[in-house]
């Protein structure tokens, strides 16, 4: 007993707080240890004292040993006993005398680095524990020279006691969590990045029997209605790759070393391609197209080649001409015939690139083509039509040679402007079911150029009708006043039509290739039929982009509800399940692993939802070849 009571001295006197504490005890001499407040003096004799004492300080329940607490240097021990007697019979009378309670006191001098402490204790006369005094012994600089009792805490201390637990212990939490490393968004990592099987094998060289013992995991997949996809970890694929080579260097140099022999492979580029077209007879494929427009085979292609044709056919007529009758206004409209024919001819080779399907060199097709052809054949009208058109004209003004006869020159023309015509009313037609098609009006149609290929047949037919009505009247006025003059400025209108025709041309498609937006009205029904969707709060930054073949890339920047993708991915869970694992969290770093599970559930969730949403655009918008959406 003197022992613990010593250990006990040695404990508050360490810690210095000696009001009010807990005492880590046996009840009643059980073997189940408890945290036990001695709220009243009866504690005392019900409990026996172990080797640890524990003062207000709550932190302090770590089994402080009292040992290590402070050196005791000397120890002094002294105890006396106080005896009552009982009252009852004298013992004369038959009766014996007995005493009512031998009490003892015990005081014990401990000498401490940090001074002395005086304990006393008063113990009953069955060696239970009655009073325990614990004093300083005053000194010439103290003021307050009383005993200093260890008073046993009320309910209103236990109280600020508990609050004081409560309040440490959050105080320790929001210390862990300032300690928690947070996101450097700054620093570049790969520890935490997937990478597929196909770019394991060719990036860091390893066969498909070296990935089999590598963890693995399954992602949603980029693509439209595909399966999941098996990824891996790249430091797995890595720390994989540099064992089976053995050292990174040498993986490195075998990776320089197959490149170059990809080169190698890649030089003879002509018999890659023969190669594949071979392979694609073979197995019956062919190169994709759009079915609203067919190549060469749908209207479009159909008003080309027919004007290919007409105006081959009138070049050479109109190159006889010329070389019979010598006129300048002749050779102005064989060079328009000529230009006619080769700029439709880019225009067929146009048409015919922009129904490629998208490969990993051009990933959003080749519908552009048909812009690009449209723009080189109207720079070449302008070059090749208006500057010789404009050089013969000059030349003739400067010039003048006597004119010739120009009788079969006025029936070529005749027939010229026959087959021009008939030209016209095929390209006329063709916009007409076009603008109808896209309830646009026809005007509306050819300036914005909705159909490049077919608006240059249109507007170099209707320029062709218009040069061969100007040559035929200046060739006649020619004749009839017997001057070149009027010829030479033949030429020099026909030159004049040329450029405006080819000024147009060049305008619309570079509009086009720019990047021009597609009507409101139709931009607007996007818009409303995805801010309908209920995960969507609003839309900012839409564009929707013509890209050719009636063919649209649609943009948008979505505010994804929050809480909707929430209540979303809780529907799919066990809420009960997940009330029980809550209910079980002691730690914040328990608290972070749930939290982190979640968090990529639901953004794999969101994920879904978008591909939903995308699917459901192109059901009801099939011209949204594209469709790129975003999270603000």
């Amino acid at each position: 007993m003197i022992v613990r009571v010593v250990d006990a001295a040695k404990t508050i006197g360490a810690r210095q707080n000696i009001f009010p504490y807990l005492a880590l005890c046996r009840p009643g001499g059980s073997n189940q240890i408890g945290l036990i407040a001695l709220r009243k003096l009866s504690a005392f004799s019900n409990s026996k004292f172990s080797n640890k004492v524990l003062a207000n300080d709550f932190a302090c329940r770590s089994n402080i040993n009292a040992k290590n607490a402070f050196s005791i240097s000397k120890l002094t021990f002294s105890s006396k006993s106080n005896t009552t007697a009982q009252e009852g019979k004298p013992a004369g009378e038959g009766g014996v005398g007995q005493e009512k309670t031998q009490a003892q006191e015990t005081t014990l001098e401990i000498d401490t680095k940090s001074g002395k402490l005086l304990v006393k204790t008063t113990t009953s006369a069955d060696s239970k524990l009655q009073e325990v005094i614990i004093e300083k012994p005053k000194t010439p600089g103290d003021d307050d020279g009383q005993l200093k009792v260890l008073s046993l805490p009320d309910e209103e201390k236990l109280r600020k006691a508990e609050a004081d637990l409560k309040e440490q212990l959050a105080e320790k939490n929001r210390q862990l969590a300032k300690k928690r490393i947070r996101v450097d968004f700054s620093r570049s990592s790969l520890e935490r990045n997937f990478i597929t099987p196909v770019r394991a094998m060719s990036d860091f060289l390893l066969k498909p029997s070296d990935l089999e013992a590598l963890p693995k995991t399954k992602r949603r997949s980029p693509y439209e209605q595909e399966p999941p996809i098996t990824v891996y970890w790249r430091k797995d694929v890595e720390a994989k790759a540099i064992a089976v080579w053995g050292s990174r260097e040498n993986l490195l140099k075998e990776c320089l070393k197959r490149e170059i022999e990809k080169k190698r492979h890649q030089q003879n580029i002509f018999t890659v391609k023969r190669r594949l077209r071979d392979y694609r007879r073979e197995i019956g494929s062919r190169t994709n197209v759009v079915d609203s427009e067919p190549g060469l085979f749908g209207k479009s292609g159909k008003v080309v080649l027919t004007a290919i044709a007409i105006n081959a056919t009138n070049c050479l007529f109109k190159f006889g001409a010329w070389l019979y009758t010598g006129s300048h206004s002749m050779f102005a409209e064989t060079i328009h015939s000529l230009a006619d024919t080769i700029n439709q001819l880019i225009l067929a080779y146009g048409i015919h690139k922009s129904t490629q399907i998208a490969d990993s060199d051009h990933p959003y097709g080749y519908t552009n083509m048909k812009y690009v052809s449209s723009l080189i054949s109207g720079v070449g009208i302008f070059c090749v039509g208006t500057g010789l058109s404009f050089y013969h004209g000059i030349m003739g003004l400067v010039d003048p040679h006597p004119i010739d006869d120009f009788y079969w020159a006025f029936f070529i023309l005749g027939g010229s402007l026959v087959s021009e015509g008939a030209t016209l009313l095929v390209a006329i037609n063709s916009c007409r079911d076009g603008a109808k098609a896209l309830g646009m009006s026809f005007k509306d149609y050819v300036v914005r150029g909705q159909d490049p290929c077919v608006n240059v047949v249109l507007t170099e037919d209707a320029a062709a009708v218009l040069s061969v009505a100007l040559a035929a009247t200046c060739m006649g006025m020619s004749t009839y006043t017997g001057s070149p003059i009027p010829d030479a400025v033949g030429s020099l209108l026909v030159g004049c039509m040329l450029g405006g025709v080819a000024s147009f041309i060049i305008y619309t498609n570079v509009a086009a290739l720019v990047g021009r937006s597609i009507r409101q009205e139709n931009l607007d029904r996007i818009n409303a039929e995805l801010e309908s969707d209920i995960m969507i709060r609003a839309i900012h930054d839409v564009k929707g982009i013509d890209m050719g073949n009636s063919l649209v890339r649609y943009k948008a920047e979505m505010d994804f509800d929050g809480r909707e993708l929430t209540r979303v991915y809780l529907d799919k869970q066990d809420l009960s399940v997940l009330l029980e694992e809550v209910k079980t969290f002691q730690t914040i770093d328990e608290l972070e692993a749930y939290m982190l599970k979640h968090g990529e559930n639901i953004v794999d969730l969101m994920g879904g939802e978008i591909d939903r949403i995308e699917m459901k655009l192109r059901k009801k918008f099939p011209e949204i070849r594209h469709c790129d959406l975003e999270i603000l």
